[in-house]
């Protein structure tokens, strides 16, 4: 059963990515060409208008079933800034001439020149070792869960749940209780908290596999079983060196360049209107 889609892959990618990475998957996120900053009043000033706003957090919730908390929806806004800043940079160097005007392409190449003088810090094989300890969860396997759900309606009871568990285990009938089953296979541990919560998370874990319990989730009381239960590997450091120092060398170049767009932008007034009430 898929619970991720598509646009909830590009949005979490968006989140924690670098800011080049991002840029070329702007388009496909956020259709780049319609986000033009028509509000501007003059061209010194950048408005994140309230249209603007809107439409990112309708992005996110469409892509990830759920309100964005306001440090995300500020992270998608600073890019949606951050892309404005690039593309008037990129206007001003003439980089859309025999390009049609093209507005990501235009950013994706102001990004080009901006990165172009970035010379990144030294780094020894000690100072690897220590962003990869700090970045660990990126490399290594997760914990992954196979879990069913009994699927009842959502006034049920907590008591009559716990008896339909037991019911469930001696392989009788709950009166009264209708149900339907879901099944869940390869589930990794971060994907648990996202859409059930830490506390629901760490209950499965302890769970022993063939036994239908009650765990309670974000979103209330849930029947479940545990089906099987694939430990977390951890991630050698010899084996992932070489990906390591390309990650880390992205990680840098995204934050110097952050530095750089925002620097460019000192010259522009960026506001942002309030949303309607």
């Amino acid at each position: 059963m898929k619970s991720t889609s598509v646009n909830s892959i590009r949005l979490q990618t968006a989140l924690r990515e670098p800011l080049l990475h991002f840029l070329i998957l702007g388009a496909a996120i956020f259709g780049v060409d319609q986000w033009r900053n028509a509000g501007s009043e003059t061209a010194s000033d950048i408005v994140v208008t309230a249209k603007v706003q809107q439409e990112a957090k309708a992005i996110f919730e469409a892509g990830m079933k759920r309100e964005p908390k306001p440090e995300e929806l500020k992270v998608l806004l600073d890019r949606w800034v951050d892309n404005e800043i690039l593309y008037r940079e990129g206007l001003q160097l003439g980089l859309d001439r025999g390009d049609s005007g093209i507005r990501d392409r235009v950013i994706f190449k102001a990004m080009s020149v901006t990165q172009a003088g970035i010379v990144l810090p030294e780094v020894d094989e000690a100072g690897l070792k220590a962003w990869f300890e700090s970045n660990r969860e990126r490399y290594d396997t997760p914990a992954r869960f196979d879990f069913l759900e009994a699927a009842v309606p959502p006034d049920t009871k907590l008591d009559a749940l716990q008896r339909f568990a037991v019911a469930l285990n001696s392989n009788q009938d709950e009166p009264g209780i209708e149900s339907s089953l879901r099944v869940f296979r390869d589930r990794p541990r971060s994907n648990l908290l996202q859409s059930y919560g830490k506390d629901f998370t760490e209950a499965i874990e302890q769970l022993k596999p063939g036994q239908w319990q009650v765990l309670v989730s974000n979103d209330g009381p849930r029947v479940i079983r545990l089906e099987s239960l694939k430990p977390a590997v951890a991630a050698d450091f010899e084996a992932v060196k070489v990906k390591l120092y390309q990650d880390w060398k992205d990680e840098m170049t995204s934050q110097r360049s952050k530095e750089l767009i925002r620097e460019m932008g000192k010259k522009y007034q960026i506001r942002q209107e309030s949303l309607p009430s």
